[in-house]
């Protein structure tokens, strides 16, 4: 696997969107986080570990449809379109621009039937019911989520692409389980605009380095 894709890039790139992920999961996870000390536990490992696990199913799905597209100049073209989405994303996550909000609207139409089903689980009273909770809430549209699943599926490969979302997904696990137990703390790191200015620079520096440039100079 050529060096964008490894694994360990996903589980920065993760770690780096955590800012974005407060504002998108954090409401739900420090929700969870409110009951007694064991269950919150319990209830919030077992809501994050359902969101991962979405998260890896969506990632062999993208990733079965990159098998299906394989050949040079697609894998190039998706590659660039995919640094493209990560450098918007970056922007989006140290707010300097919001155009990614128009992706994620697309995304709507899928949660508006999603929605309802994650909505019935709501109080959370067992670890069963909060690994269902997060295996829809992962299906929550999120341009993150959205811009790193293209970013996997040009592994062209089911399996690495389920493992590249896998890894991504833990990498959003400290932010996220930080919100469960301590949410005001939390909430007040991740929003600091100088934190959000870093990792934003810092995924778009990602999407840079994810546009093969070479292969497209090649193909020109």
């Amino acid at each position: 696997m050529s060096e964008p894709l490894s694994v360990v890039t996903a589980f920065v790139l993760g770690l780096l969107g955590s800012a974005h992920c407060m504002g998108m999961c954090g409401g739900i996870a420090a929700t969870i986080g409110l009951r007694q000390h064991q269950k919150r536990i319990d209830h919030l490992l077992g809501y994050n570990f359902g969101r991962v696990i979405s998260y890896s199913i969506a990632g062999a799905l993208v990733g079965s449809l990159g098998f299906l597209l394989k050949g040079e100049i697609l894998g190039l073209a998706l590659r660039t379109f995919a640094g493209l989405l990560l450098i918007a994303m970056g922007l989006y996550i140290a707010k300097w621009w919001q155009g990614l909000l128009q992706v994620e609207k697309l995304g709507g139409y899928a949660w508006h039937f999603i929605q309802p089903f994650a909505a019935r689980l709501l109080p959370v009273e067992s670890a069963k019911q909060a690994i269902t909770l997060g295996f829809f809430w992962g299906w929550l549209p999120c341009g993150l989520v959205y811009s790193t699943l293209l970013w996997s599926a040009t592994a062209q490969s089911a399996s690495q692409s389920a493992l590249l979302m896998l890894a991504f997904g833990v990498g959003t696990l400290p932010a996220m389980l930080l919100t469960g137990i301590l949410a005001q703390q939390a909430q007040s790191l991740l929003a600091n605009q100088y934190v959000r200015s870093i990792s934003g620079l810092m995924v778009i520096v990602f999407g840079i380095y994810t546009i093969p440039f070479a292969g497209l100079q090649a193909l020109l």
